[in-house]
């Protein structure tokens, strides 16, 4: 009985009751109380992040408890750096980090939609409406609106020979990044990375080909894309070459030095003449080594291991260049952009196995000493590397995520390739929808449906609000734009441009993103209004 958590009891009429076990030292909060609370925790975290939405959306800065400052305006960073102590905000957090692993944009969007839900949750319960009706009546709501995107939605063409289009939609991603200096550039280099690695027909991107590589110094102009591998290391030796061309490259696994016994076996050397002959079998070791490598054809050696001066002595003098300790993933990449094979022993080396390099060159960056390998014009251009320039490691930081969104957004356009408008055309219409449908209801489902069609404004409202315009006027003039012109591409005008039609801004979404957006919110509100009842510990007393 140790693991109950009270005591077994009866009263005077011998009817059994328990009795709790430390009970002065728990905080339990039920009913409405308990729901007005999470809610308020939710509105909070939304509120933190709502400033942050679209193109003149504001930065922040995080730093965390050992002084790593971050500065960011992607949701999911934000979220996941905030340190929260709230069960609630934990799923908060948790909701804008799917929404990164499955779309990869959109993750502040999601958790102030979200916010919003449980704002117009609260006034419902106000009400006297029971908190499951508003959930089911929220999850018909979320149907319908996406219902709505899917007559709005329009096909987009998906053509590695006019990537333009694609370009566009990568560059409204990266609008509200801390890149839009460069803004084309990047967008072009994210397009053409998923372009490389994207199998068109399947409509697949691997992901795990497109490496990003990041170097503090120089412009942001200075970024690349290239089509091969990047590794962070120099060859082993200063006077070996630093260009090959028509490379042939042994990747191995193995390491350049003699092999040792695999008993516990001790060696002991009591001669002069032992020692000479156990370094004339070492040396004898390594020129085997050595010789096998170039007997099979190869100019330049991937290790995965190290290996000492002598064997680093030997391949300058037998003009074998080689590069020492290359980490398993870039092993790997290095194998599928060149077309080779890992070689886990030095004896199963052969002509087939290596991979082809048309161009294997030194990059050397400014006065700093620091040198990185670029291997390029591959046999398969499939594997890219992304390699990002910045002033400092903080902006770089950002460009690498910012640049991450604009990929995830390509490859989920190269999946489904259909679109909505962005600027909060595509909330504002589906807002209108929920509240079409809301009249044709007799239920008590018509509140929670005008309730959503009210919380989807709030992305627009956001948007308007953090671009310095009148978020009510904007909001209501767009929404009578829309209902008398049918023009679902109209959307808040950020850019202050005078022309609200996102069509021709070429601000768009894809429609994926949307979908997943309403539906992930949806799911936690349901989920947060169905708890009422929480315990936890107590930890003041």
């Amino acid at each position: 009985m140790s693991a109950f958590p009270g005591t077994f009891a009866f009263d005077e009429y011998g009817r059994p009751f328990i009795i709790l076990r430390d009970q002065e030292q728990q905080k339990r909060i039920t009913g409405t109380d308990a729901i007005k609370t999470h809610i308020m925790a939710a509105r909070q975290i939304a509120s933190t992040l709502k400033t942050s939405l679209g193109p003149k959306g504001l930065d922040k800065i995080m730093v965390s408890s050992d002084g790593d400052v971050t500065v960011t305006n992607d949701g999911a960073t934000i979220m996941k750096l905030m340190e929260v102590d709230h069960e609630i905000a934990k799923l908060m957090v948790q909701l804008s980090q799917s929404q990164d692993d499955e779309i990869g944009d959109g993750t502040t969007g999601v958790v102030v939609l979200a916010g919003a839900l449980l704002e117009q949750a609260e006034g419902l319960i106000d009400r006297g409406i029971h908190p499951i009706r508003i959930a089911d009546g929220f999850e018909l709501a979320a149907q319908c609106a996406i219902k709505q995107l899917d007559a709005i939605a329009e096909p987009f063409p998906v053509d590695p020979k006019n990537k333009e289009p694609l370009i566009q939609i990568a560059m409204t991603t990266l609008g509200s990044k801390i890149v839009n200096k460069c803004h084309r550039q990047m967008a072009e280099m994210a397009v053409d990375a998923v372009l490389n690695v994207a199998d068109i027909e399947k409509k697949d991107v691997n992901f795990e080909l497109i490496k990003i590589e990041t170097k503090v110094g120089g412009r942001m102009e200075d970024s690349m894309l290239v089509k091969g591998v990047i590794v962070d290391k120099t060859l082993s030796h200063s006077q070996m070459p630093k260009e090959l061309k028509n490379a042939k490259l042994a990747i191995l696994t193995c390491p350049f030095e003699p092999p040792k016994p695999k008993t516990k076996h001790k060696l002991d050397v009591t001669s002069a003449e032992d020692y000479r002959a156990l370094r004339e079998y070492e040396q004898e070791k390594f020129t085997q080594m050595v010789k096998q490598v170039k007997d099979a054809g190869a100019t330049l050696a991937i290790c995965q291991w190290g290996f000492d001066d002598e064997a680093n002595h030997l391949l300058l003098q037998q003009e074998l260049p080689a590069v020492r300790w290359v980490g398993g993933p870039e092993i790997e990449l290095i194998a599928i952009a060149t077309g080779g094979r890992i070689v886990p022993r030095f004896e199963e080396l052969t002509p087939e196995k290596l991979g082809h390099a048309g161009l294997v060159r030194e990059m050397a960056f400014g006065t700093s000493k620091d040198k990185m390998l670029v291997i390029e014009e591959c046999k398969n251009s499939k594997a890219v590397t992304i390699f990002l320039r910045g002033g400092n490691a903080m902006i770089i930081a950002e460009a690498k995520r910012s640049i991450h969104d604009a990929i995830c957004v390509v490859r989920s356009l190269v999946k489904d390739s259909r679109i909505v408008y962005g600027g909060g055309a595509a909330e504002i219409s589906c807002s209108l929808a929920v509240a079409k449908e809301a009249d044709q209801l007799s239920t008590l489902e018509q509140y929670a449906f005008r309730s959503f069609s009210v919380a989807l404004e709030s992305i627009p409202l956001a948007l308007a609000e953090n671009s310095g315009l009148h978020p009510i006027e904007t909001l209501s003039e767009l929404k009578a734009r829309q209902v008398a012109e049918k023009n679902f591409s109209l959307g808040v005008d950020c850019m202050l441009s005078g022309d609200s039609d996102m069509k021709n801004h070429n601000v768009v979404e894809s429609l994926n993103s949307k979908k997943q957006q309403i539906l992930l919110s949806t799911q936690l509100v349901k989920m947060i209004l169905k708890i009422d009842d929480v315990r936890s510990k107590n930890n003041g007393m």
